[in-house]
């Protein structure tokens, strides 16, 4: 017996003026969840051990957090294996209950379209509207607020530091925001994830080094007295992928209910199984209001076994997420290879419900599970509910990935052809810190990463976390610059400076600090425009090594037709994110000339990803015109109605 999500009824999902009449009657259901006979919890039934459920220890109260510390698994037997059938409400029951929900909704659907079209025919404009809105879908969909980054004066803050991030999950979730119809909310958009959703031509190294620092600087595109600084890494691709012990934990609850979740997920997961030999392991756990082991370690080769466990997945059922990843946990340490990839991989829409719900406590599991060697890969999938924000959080501190599944060519893009880039880290914990010169440089501001931001001191602390890399995955990112000598500054120079302090904006880039040195004078040939650090740790390294890369004045390219197809097409993917983000520093640059960039810059296409984007630009910018056009309609609405008192 355990209770399901409460059902927003029909008085919930329609907020209707208080003009308008509407029949509802048939809407009966409470807001209070009642309890719900969908057979035994996991937990209860005869193929699971108590013991396995019992030897979790997930803190409750927010008292029993303080006291408890971070959660604690013990090992236990792993359960043989269960037909996730066992688990799944009374099909029957779910039928009927479907249809009476349905049959409720069309009422209601019938009244409120007899009631548009009497505004309708009325020219009543306001209510109409009001109505409509009131039908949209409610969206529960959780993301973290964050802010831009801002211009820096390179004078007093002349270094920035922040972590590599190879996630993916905002483009793809863009995309799917756009072919529904919609301009995403600003805070799904960062602008780095969809900059890394690509790949980019950068050289690998020969040495022991699994990359090399790739450097560019160009116009900016949007601003022609502006730089664009375009740093780039690419990782090696090892010969052989090692063996993976992988943990498949899938979210069974009620809300994964839709094709695009728990259906989309099933065929996703046969696509990776089928890259799997008979070195590899496989075991599929699954939540719903408790956890449970569906199919314990099998090889990878046994594909019948395995893609019958995956088909058996039923959903149904709240969602206590934090059982189902210590299980998770518990499971991948238990088959554990020295010398292989081990990792959990979570599927799931993030709307953990029941259990240890507290983001916080949740992000403390996986710091504490990532110590044993286990990382983690997150998989979202859905719409209306989806948690973005806890996604990329476990993501963050599991030292792992984040990606979206919207349809199943991403899941092969994630899954198969860059399963290595998802499976195999070559390098943990990379930073990166560029320190400008202000000879040179008089202004910056990094595009994206806003999440990833980390202290100067950071840098040189082995025990600060950063983002991984995995084997052929490409990182880029962009700065902002403005020239000493060039009229693009953000920031004006001080009226009452320190007279003892050169300053490069009001000496006009002459170097006056008595050092003579070549390399900081502005007007020279040589002169350094920023300096680059990158500290990365070789996989089951507790120490660091160190990288650097001086970049001069001398390889500024003096057109954008003078840059590379990675420059350009970066830059392009760049401008879309910001000017989905609002476009703050952007000017007068469009959807449009973003488009007419990337067209330019599309390279080889191999499997058609760049193409798509152009695609996606060229239908923010119809969206982004039909809102333009909307909000002038509702201001004319609002002035007539003034007009007309």
């Amino acid at each position: 017996m355990y209770f399901q999500k409460p059902r927003l009824t029909c008085v919930h999902q329609l907020i209707l003026p208080l003009t308008l009449v509407v029949s509802i009657s048939a809407c009966s259901s409470s807001e209070v969840p009642e309890p719900v006979d969908d057979g035994p919890p996991i937990s209860q039934h005869p193929s699971v051990k108590p013991t396995e459920i019992a030897n979790v220890r997930l803190p409750g109260t927010e008292e029993e957090k303080h006291q408890a510390g971070p959660p604690t698994v013990s090992p236990a037997p792993l359960p043989p294996p269960q037909s996730a059938a066992e688990i799944r409400p009374d099909p029957a029951r779910t039928r009927n209950e479907a249809d009476a929900a349905t049959s409720r909704d069309s009422a209601v659907r019938l009244s409120i379209a007899k009631q548009m079209a009497g505004m309708q025919s009325h020219g009543d404009v306001r209510g109409l509207e009001q109505l409509r809105a009131a039908q949209q879908p409610q969206d529960r969909e959780s993301y973290t607020r964050f802010d831009i980054n801002p211009v820096h004066l390179v004078r007093t803050d002349p270094v920035s530091t922040f972590s590599i991030d190879v996630d993916t999950a905002s483009y793809s979730n863009v995309r799917r925001w756009l072919n529904d119809g919609s301009l995403p909310r600003q805070d799904a958009v960062r602008v780095e994830e969809l900059i890394n959703y690509f790949s980019y031509q950068y050289p690998v190294p020969d040495g022991e080094d699994p990359f090399a620092i790739y450097t560019e600087v160009g116009p900016s595109p949007w601003h022609a007295d502006r730089r664009l600084l375009h740093i780039g890494i690419k990782g090696q691709q090892p010969a052989g992928n090692p063996a993976a012990n992988l943990v498949f934990l899938i979210d069974v609850s009620g809300s994964m209910q839709s094709q695009d979740k728990l259906g989309l997920l099933k065929s996703a997961l046969k696509l990776l199984t089928a890259q799997l030999d008979s070195a590899d392991r496989i075991a599929i756990a699954v939540y719903a209001g408790a956890a449970g082991a569906v199919l314990s370690p099998t090889a990878g080769d046994q594909r019948a076994v395995i893609d019958a466990a995956i088909d058996s997945l039923t959903a149904g059922g709240s969602t206590n997420g934090g059982a189902g990843i210590a299980l998770a946990y518990a499971m991948a340490r238990q088959n554990f290879l020295q010398d292989g990839v081990n990792r959990v991989i979570l599927a799931t829409d993030g709307d953990f419900n029941v259990g240890t719900t507290d983001q916080q406590a949740l992000k403390n599991l996986v710091e504490t599970e990532r110590k044993s060697g286990v990382a983690l890969t997150v998989l979202g999938f859905g719409s209306g509910n989806y948690n973005d924000a806890l996604m990329q959080e476990l993501a963050q501190n599991g030292n792992g990935n984040a990606a979206y599944i919207d349809t199943l060519s991403e899941a092969r893009k994630v899954l198969v052809d860059e399963l290595a880039a998802t499976l195999h880290t070559i390098a943990s914990d990379v930073k990166i810190q560029v320190e400008f010169n202000p000879a040179t440089v008089s202004e910056y501001r990094l595009v994206g990463y806003e999440t990833r931001h980390l202290e100067r001191e950071d840098f040189n602390n082995d025990a600060v976390d950063a983002g991984d890399i995995g084997a052929g995955h490409s990182v880029t990112a962009l700065y902002e610059i403005t020239l000493v000598d060039s009229g693009g500054h953000f920031i004006d120079p001080l009226r009452y400076g320190d007279p003892l302090q050169s300053d490069p904006l009001r000496d006009n880039g002459r170097n006056t600090s008595g050092t003579g040195s070549p390399s900081r004078e502005a007007g020279s040939a040589d002169a350094e425009l920023a300096f680059i650090k990158l500290r990365y740790k070789a996989p089951g390294s507790q120490s660091s090594r160190l990288l650097t890369r001086a970049v001069h004045r001398a390889t500024i390219a003096s057109t954008l037709a003078a840059t590379s197809e990675n420059f350009r097409f970066a830059a392009a993917v760049s401008a879309f994110g910001q000017l989905l983000r609002g476009g703050e520093h952007t000017g007068s640059f469009s959807y449009a000339d973003a488009a007419a960039l990337a067209a330019g810059a599309r390279g080889e296409d191999l499997f058609g990803y760049r193409g798509e984007f152009l695609n996606l630009v060229r239908t923010a910018d119809v969206l982004a015109a039909s809102r333009v056009a909307a909000g002038k309609l509702t201001d004319d609405a609002d002035a007539a109605g003034i007009a007309g008192t």
